[in-house]
């Protein structure tokens, strides 16, 4: 019998009406406070938190501006009903682009605010960016590319083959996996109750599978995009979904005083 399913049957035992309690269950004192989602509650978890860093900036704070976010008073904002003890944040350091010179600039102002929070920890991938040779899709007049059967349609030579460019390509590597083992070994070692993932990211899904069948663990889903992973969704014992008031109520002091010294905002956030 899972965690889940051992305190739902605690709380029937103890709050539901004592038509429905077995003969001499105790009714609990006070009401439970973790919500999993059903119309009733459960006792209050202990709760880490595991997010992927470049998947919340790109599924839910690139396009608003609330990017200075204080990752302590979100989690507790967006689960009242948790008792959130530990966030995971996993990210790389990004270099400086020609189009975009700040990045890096940016971005250590934002961890180190993150590294005023006791319960924030910070976990490092690495960013790379190599030179590789991809086809090139063909466009329209307006310069979009184009689809037929919902796919883009590649550019041809003459003799058939895919007409290709150099490009630089630059991807985050080792999140997920550091997300994945981080979660295997809080499951394992039992220090946590209940694990809440913030990520859209599919590769999850066999880590989460585990840790629900060996452990038992309450697994929570926070997409930062709203049509996230459908296959996550399914497999979480509840799910929420981050909305714009969990932002703007959840920002860092601008400027942040560390050590005597003011850390602003970035002017562009």
């Amino acid at each position: 019998m899972s965690l889940a399913e051992k305190l739902s049957r605690s709380y029937l035992q103890t709050n539901s009406p004592g038509w429905l309690r077995p003969t001499g269950a105790r009714r609990a004192k006070s009401p439970p406070l973790h919500y999993l989602g059903m119309s009733w509650g459960l006792a209050r978890l202990d709760t880490h938190v595991y997010i992927d860093g470049f998947n919340l900036y790109y599924g839910l704070l690139k396009v608003n501006p609330h990017k200075w976010l204080n990752l302590e008073r979100f989690c507790d904002q967006l689960l009242p009903k948790n008792n959130v003890i530990k966030i995971y944040y996993f990210t790389a350091k990004v270099d400086a682009r020609a189009n975009d010179p700040d990045q890096p600039t940016r971005q250590q102002a934002y961890l180190t605010a993150l590294g005023t929070l006791p319960r924030v920890e910070i976990e490092y991938g690495t960013f790379m960016t190599n030179a590789v040779s991809q086809p090139l899709l063909a466009l329209n007049a307006t310069g979009r590319f184009i689809r037929s059967g919902g796919k883009p349609v590649l550019q041809y030579q003459p003799n058939g083959t895919a007409t290709k460019a150099w490009v630089l390509k630059s991807e985050e590597k080792g999140s997920d996996v550091n997300l994945a083992a981080y979660l295997m070994r809080d499951a394992y070692q039992g220090n946590c109750q209940c694990a809440v993932i913030v990520s859209n990211d599919s590769d999850l899904l066999t880590p989460i599978r585990m840790v629900k069948a060996d452990c038992g663990m309450v697994i929570g889903l926070a997409p930062p995009r709203e049509k996230g992973s459908v296959e996550l969704r399914a497999l979480a014992d509840f799910s929420v979904q981050p909305r714009p008031h969990h932002l703007t109520s959840s920002q860092f002091a601008s400027p942040l005083v560390i050590d005597g010294n003011d850390l602003h905002k970035p002017a562009s956030w």
